[in-house]
């Protein structure tokens, strides 16, 4: 499932490609046709991601709202002379005089009023790519719980916008028990969890990769900051998907086990219980 930076990444390229422009809305598999009619030839105004939700503004307060789920593309490309066919079910194509937008196999391709779209979002917890996230939200969520902070790190009413690969790596990068009860986390450990989350999702927007190792991200940083973009080719990970191999840390082996419905990968001498 692509996790938020990708979305927010999405949301820009929709923005560049259409913002302020009036695209032909279709539904080449016919399930979003009515919809689409709606917002044929209307007025895009912007793209916006809220963690893994996207939403695309048009006139009359008309908002499409996608969310990709496990399987769901929308690509972006640009085109010289004809348009392209759509290729496999399309639910939803954009497309202006010299690009095209294709949306394939999402969870959620719906037209929403503002109000709704507020309601989406009341029930999302805050976003770390967003100015206006409020991780005490989060905070709030996580030290009355019982459950596992690693579950709860994967819960988009929690966090928005957290993956399986940011969770196993960012607990790892912080020594912390991801089976310890969110309860039992102190609220410095949480703060330092959500400042780095920022860090390594900004990086993911800028190099559209998940960059977890110390040195990777310091090279892009520096790079972001000289030139506005960076190239990871070859993100290095800790933990993640690395079972019974060694914690480039200490040496154990990494484990695995089944958390939230996804592969939880992490080091039980790293981050051991008395650690967080």
């Amino acid at each position: 499932m692509p996790e938020g930076h990708t979305i927010h990444r999405l949301a820009s390229a929709i923005d560049d490609a259409f913002g302020g422009s009036r695209p032909a809305v279709s539904s080449p598999q016919g399930r979003f046709a009515e919809s689409a009619a709606l917002l044929d030839g209307t007025y895009l105004d912007s793209a916006d991601a809220w963690g893994k939700h996207l939403f695309v503004e048009f006139s009359a307060e008309r908002v499409l709202h996608v969310h990709l789920g496990l399987i769901g593309k929308f690509s972006v490309l640009s085109y010289d002379d004809m348009l392209p066919p759509p290729r496999g079910a399309v639910r939803l194509r954009l497309a202006t005089d010299t690009t095209v937008a294709d949306l394939r196999g999402p969870i959620i391709c719906a037209l929403r009023t503002p109000t709704e779209v507020t309601e989406v979002i009341a029930r999302t917890g805050p976003d770390p790519l967003r100015a206006d996230a409020d991780p005490s939200r989060a905070w709030d969520r996580i030290h009355r719980s019982r459950k596992a902070i690693g579950q709860l790190l994967m819960d988009q009413d929690v966090v928005a916008g957290i993956g399986n690969l940011y969770r196993c790596e960012l607990l790892w990068r912080h020594r912390v028990d991801p089976f310890k009860p969110g309860n039992k986390v102190r609220s410095a450990v949480w703060d330092a969890l959500w400042t780095d989350l920022v860090r390594l999702m900004k990086v993911g927007v800028a190099t559209g990769r998940i960059v977890t190792d110390e040195a990777q991200l310091e090279k892009a940083e520096a790079a972001i900051a000289s030139t506005g973009a960076a190239v990871v080719r070859r993100p290095k990970h800790a933990v993640y998907k690395r079972t019974d191999e060694p914690c480039p840390r200490c040496g154990a082996k990494v484990r695995t086990q089944v958390m939230g419905g996804r592969n939880l990968f992490w080091c039980p001498r790293c981050q051991r219980h008395r650690t967080a």
